[in-house]
C-alpha cells in the first residue's frame, strides 16, 4: 500500500463532507433520509467509491448528521468525515 492513500482517501472524505454541507438547510431537509454511492477518484488518481448519507441525528434534536465515507472497492480500507448541522434558527 502507497503511503498517500489513507491521506488521499481522507482528503476526498473532507472535501466530499465539505460538498455536502454545503447544502442550505431546506435542502438539506427536503432530502433526508438519504444516502447514495458512487465512484470517483483521488487527487493522487485512486479509483474508490464515496458513500454519502444525510440522516437524522438524536443530538441536538432536529439535527442532521452527515457522514461520508472514501472506501477502496473491494476492500475495509476507507477514510470517514463527519458533521452534525443543526436547523436555521
Amino acid at each position: 500500500m502507497s503511503d498517500h492513500r489513507p491521506d488521499d482517501l481522507s482528503a476526498l472524505a473532507i472535501e466530499e463532507l465539505d460538498a455536502a454541507c454545503a447544502l442550505s438547510w431546506a435542502e438539506m431537509k427536503r432530502i433526508t433520509p438519504w444516502g447514495d454511492t458512487y465512484g470517483g477518484l483521488t487527487a493522487g488518481g485512486l479509483e474508490v467509491e464515496v458513500e454519502r448519507r444525510y440522516i437524522w441525528a438524536h443530538q441536538p434534536e432536529g439535527s442532521i448528521a452527515i457522514e461520508v465515507e472514501v472506501r477502496l472497492p473491494g476492500t475495509r480500507q476507507g477514510a470517514e468525515a463527519r458533521a452534525v448541522v443543526e436547523p436555521d434558527r
